[in-house]
C-alpha cells in the first residue's frame, strides 16, 4: 500500500518497494543506449533502444528477469542512484527527487493517468530504433537532444 504523496515526504531510501517502482513514469528513456565520453564524462542519449524495450508501451518486455538477457542492465536502487543519477534522463523522477526537485506536472503519480507521460510527449513512444539494427560504431549518428 502506497502512502499519500509519498514522494514528497518519504526519503528515497525509506520508500516501500511498490512506492519505489511507482516513481517510474514509464517514459522508456533510461532504456535508450547512451554514449558516455570518458574524457569529459558527458552522456548523450541515442534513439537506439535496448533490445528488451517495447517501443510502444515504453516498458521492458522482460523486466523481472532482464539481467538474464542484458547482464549490464543497471539496477536502480537507493544505493546505486547517487552514482548513476547523472546518467538518468533529466525528467526521471528518481533523478529529480535525488536532486531535491519536484516531479513534472505530467507524471502519472500526479495525474493518476499512466498515459500522461506519453500525452506530454515525454516518452520514447514510437521513435526508437532497435539496437540490433545499428552497429555500435554508428551510434553517434543517432544522438538525440535530451531536453530537460
Amino acid at each position: 500500500m502506497m502512502r499519500p504523496r509519498f514522494w514528497e515526504t518519504v526519503p528515497l531510501d525509506r520508500m516501500r518497494p511498490e512506492e519505489w517502482e511507482a516513481l517510474c513514469d514509464g517514459c522508456g528513456k533510461c532504456c535508450l543506449n547512451k554514449i558516455e565520453y570518458e574524457d569529459t564524462g558527458e552522456v548523450e542519449f541515442t534513439r537506439i533502444a535496448c533490445r528488451l524495450l517495447d517501443g510502444e508501451t515504453c516498458r521492458c518486455t522482460q523486466y523481472p528477469i532482464r539481467k538474464q538477457f542484458v547482464p549490464d542492465c543497471v539496477q536502480l536502487t537507493p544505493a546505486t542512484l547517487p552514482n548513476i543519477a547523472y546518467w538518468m534522463p533529466r525528467t526521471c523522477a528518481y533523478r529529480l527527487l535525488h536532486e531535491g526537485k519536484p516531479l513534472p506536472d505530467w507524471h502519472p503519480l500526479l495525474t493518476g493517468n499512466p498515459e500522461s507521460v506519453h500525452e506530454a510527449g515525454a516518452s520514447v513512444r514510437g521513435w526508437t530504433v532497435p539496437e540490433f539494427e545499428v552497429p555500435e560504431e554508428d551510434w553517434d549518428d543517432y544522438v538525440i537532444d535530451e531536453t530537460p
